[in-house]
This record gives C-alpha cells, structure tokens and sequence, in this order.
C-alpha cells in the first residue's frame, strides 16, 4: 500500500491538489475536513477527540483493505512536536502492512492563500470555511501562531518532495507528483 501525505499551510491546495492526484491514480483522498466537517456540524464546536477518534477508525479500517493506496492532506506546524508525533500516529497504523510513505510540501505566499480561501471548490467541501472573514482571520492567526513552511533540509523522510504552487494549477502539480514517486 502506498500513503501519501500532502502537507501545507491553509488554504495552499492540500485538497485541490489531493482531488487531482485521486483522478490519475489508484489512490483514494482522505482531506482533513472528512471528519472535522460532521464533527462540527454535529456538536457545534471543534471536538479534537472525536475529530481524532473518526480518523482513527478510517485510518485503521483503510490499512487492512486491499486498496492502493491513500492520500492524506494535513497541515503541519514545523514547529510543533505535537504535529510529527501526530504524523507518526497515522503512519502507525499503515507501518504492519508494509506501506511505502510519500510526503508532499505544498507552499504559497500568504496573499495567494487568502484568495484561494474563497474558491468554490474550498467552500463546497468544508463549510466552515463559509464565513470568509473568520476563516481569513484563522489563516492569519494560524500563520502568525505556527510555521506551516518547512526549512531546507529539515524534513528528514526519503519520499519527499517540495512544491511551490503559487502558480502551479493543481493538475500539474498532481502530474509532478505522480511522475516523482511513479503512483
């Protein structure tokens, strides 16, 4: 089975990007908001317990199918232990089935990231990205808390790759990705 992980700051096309992959590939998409979208419709707040307890399941479940292989968007706060322990938390379940991880960096200037927070796409999937001004202030919030960016030679994994895709459309970046690890 293969895992690939596509990691970013908000708004930078984790999914967009995951939904390209998923059309020229066997692989299935797993965007963070699968379960932080019904969580939130259901107990009006963020519940990381059961956010994370959700993921679980999928993540176990997945790991003993015969599918291909999944893409999971995530971001990652470089500079939090919490973040890579989280990481290592879902590659645990994949590691007995002799998985092969992948890991993309999707990264792009703030400016670009605010104005793909308002795409139809984003706000199809994720509800609460509907109010744009406070998902705005969250992206702004979370960029001023946490470093979404990782620094050169600081991602330690032998399946890497790092794209900027400020002006990538997500169907090449996709194609980079594809022809990269040979999905």
């Amino acid at each position: 089975m293969k895992l690939v992980f596509i990691l970013g700051d908000a708004a930078v096309g984790k999914m967009t990007v995951g939904q390209e992959l998923m059309k020229i590939t066997d692989l299935r998409l797993f965007h963070n908001h699968v379960t932080i979208e019904p969580v939130l419709e259901v107990f009006g707040e963020w519940n990381f317990h059961v956010i994370s307890s959700l993921r679980d399941i999928m993540f176990e479940e997945f790991a003993k199918s015969e599918q291909y292989g999944m893409i999971v968007t995530l971001m990652l706060a470089f500079d939090e232990q919490e973040d890579w322990d989280y990481l290592e938390h879902i590659k645990d379940f994949f590691r007995p089935y002799n998985t092969e991880f992948y890991y993309v960096e999707l990264f792009a200037p703030q400016e670009i990231r605010l104005k793909r927070n308002t795409t139809e796409n984003r706000l199809r999937h994720k509800a609460s990205k509907r109010d744009i001004e406070q998902s705005n202030r969250r992206l702004l919030n979370d960029d001023a808390a946490h470093r979404f960016v990782s620094y050169d030679g600081e991602i330690p994994f032998e399946n890497y790759i790092k794209i900027d895709n400020s002006d990538l459309p997500p169907e090449q970046a996709a194609q980079i990705i594809k022809k990269q690890f040979h999905l």
